[in-house]
């Protein structure tokens, strides 16, 4: 057998299983499966010891696989990815457009996080997960939970209404400078404020306004959905359109600028925000 790679336990609070502990420290294996496989295969040692799923991991070890000559090459994703905040309990990270965070693709910003990311030393480590969506087509910051606590906690504060976020939108035709919209969304109350920014004549579309954008629930598509509904298309949205005013090649128009919400381990307050893409700057540079 030929060595492959080799992972040093770095001082954990709590022993855990070296099954919950392995997954993503090895470049080659990015899942939990795939380690039980090497595991069983006989090409992982601890300590030179070979490797059980139960054996707790406590710290210091010297953990390495190894690559027989039948052994199949597991795919990892390549993807750079920009991390604005992060800790032992979760990250934040900027996703660009068009990519899909998960899914069934390969490349999506879920089997891109392990690579990213400081494996959390916390008992309860798990596999980076994103803790809500963004659409395809939208920029901004998503937020990712790295133990199983942080995971559920987030998402409680999510459902009680507890994480602020802030979107900014280009805009078609003329608009009110600011408003509440009320629609349902598959029959479910939905709600978004807005404020214009800023707005620029257009030949094309009339009008272009820069749009702050707050939504109150997270139906999907809601924003999109919403501005559509009064007559303000998102510029570049395909889906959500007024036939003749579609903006190609150009992508979506929305981008995600801020996260704030209160810390549920440290109880500190967290905001983040991220400038908006230069695409938006072409149309308002002053922004």
């Amino acid at each position: 057998m030929q060595l492959q790679e080799t992972h040093i336990v770095p001082k954990l609070e709590k022993p855990i299983r070296f099954q919950e502990y392995s997954v993503g420290i090895f470049n080659t294996i990015p899942t939990k499966s795939g380690i039980k496989k090497a595991i069983k295969k006989g090409l992982v040692f601890i300590d030179k010891t070979l490797a059980t799923t139960s054996k707790y991991i406590s710290g210091g070890e010297k953990i390495t696989l190894f690559e027989s000559e039948n052994s199949s090459t597991f795919e990892r994703l390549e993807l750079a990815i920009e991390v604005l905040f992060e800790d032992d309990y979760l990250a934040i990270i900027y996703k660009p457009a068009g990519i899909l965070v998960s899914g069934n693709k390969f490349v999506t910003i879920a089997n891109g996080l392990a690579q990213n990311l400081k494996k959390s030393t916390l008992a309860d480590a798990v596999k980076p997960q994103p803790i809500h969506r963004l659409d395809h087509p939208t920029s901004g910051l998503l937020l990712v939970g790295k133990t199983s606590a942080a995971i559920t906690e987030l998402g409680r504060l999510f459902k009680d209404k507890e994480i602020q976020k802030t979107y900014f939108a280009i805009s078609i035709g003329k608009m009110s400078s600011d408003g509440i919209i009320n629609l349902p969304i598959d029959e479910k109350k939905s709600q978004t404020t807005f404020e214009v920014l800023d707005s620029v004549i257009s030949d094309r579309f009339e009008f272009l306004n820069l749009v702050k954008l707050q939504p109150k629930t997270g139906r999907k598509h809601q924003l999109r959905k919403h501005l559509l509904a009064i007559e303000n298309p998102i510029l570049g949205d395909k889906e959500y359109f007024l036939d003749g005013k579609i903006l190609n090649g150009k992508g979506l128009y929305l981008h995600a600028a801020t996260l704030e919400f209160k810390h549920p381990f440290t109880k500190t307050q967290i905001f983040i925000s991220k400038e908006l893409p230069k695409k938006f700057k072409k149309i308002f540079p002053q922004f």
